[in-house]
């Protein structure tokens, strides 16, 4: 099976023209872009790339000042959504609670989810017993009575732009672990500052089904490489 490459631009570019300028090295390239919300609806001369959303709402309309609700993102030609990022889980104080009605509405809405789950810096200190503890509590909360089959990304949250390293071999103890937990057979991606000089460390795995790239996604340069290195698979 061919690996996923998710691009989470997050809060970039800050122009068109720079978004256009990213969008040239990928829209030939079998990758999903996860741009800001302000792109979405903008004709992006996607080819083969698919069209990602970095977050959803949990209803699907009412009076909810500035959000947006998974059949608004399908309407506009969105396929896939992030859910459950440890961003939004810390700086928007997202619940398991949350996570899960967010989940149920955007695959009722017919959006392939792409759910992430990972521990902080004081979770990892107390060994991987405490991890595994952890991921599985959040997966079982923010699963419950989902039976439809999504994507699950492993971000350890101390790896992220903290200049800490994730060896490869402890994110496939987690991966093994998640795969283990959650039925029927899923796909589970990494996602922990991925660039282009540790991507291979990771897909040479043949459990990790792909990566979720944060901050290189969105330098031109480093994007290029990233989707040269995969393809090389």
């Amino acid at each position: 099976m061919k690996k996923i490459i998710a691009l989470n631009w997050k809060m970039n570019p800050s122009s068109v023209k720079e978004a256009k300028k990213i969008l040239k090295i990928v829209s030939s390239s079998d990758v999903i872009i996860f741009p800001p919300f302000i792109y979405l609806g903008m004709p992006l001369g996607l080819k083969r790339a698919k069209l990602g959303a970095q977050d959803t709402f949990w209803e699907g309309r009412d009076a909810y000042t500035g959000e947006i609700s998974p059949l608004m993102l399908k309407n506009i030609g969105v396929e896939y959504v992030i859910i459950g990022h440890s961003e939004r889980r810390r700086w928007q104080n997202e619940t398991d609670e949350i996570i899960n009605k967010k989940i149920k509405l955007a695959l009722k809405a017919k959006l392939k989810v792409i759910l992430c789950v990972g521990e902080n810096i004081q979770i990892r200190k107390k060994g991987i017993k405490t991890v595994k503890k952890l991921i599985k509590s959040q997966i079982q909360k923010d699963l419950q009575k989902v039976k439809s089959s999504l994507i699950v990304a492993y971000e350890p949250i101390w790896a992220i732009g903290t200049g800490n390293f994730c060896k490869p071999e402890d994110a496939l103890e987690i991966i093994k672990f998640i795969k283990e937990i959650v039925k029927p057979k899923i796909q589970v991606l990494y996602g922990g500052s991925v660039n282009s000089k540790n991507i291979l460390n990771f897909l040479k795995y043949k459990e990790i089904d792909g990566v979720l790239v944060g901050g290189a996604s969105v330098d031109k340069k480093e994007l290029k490489s990233i989707i040269e290195l995969a393809n090389s698979i």
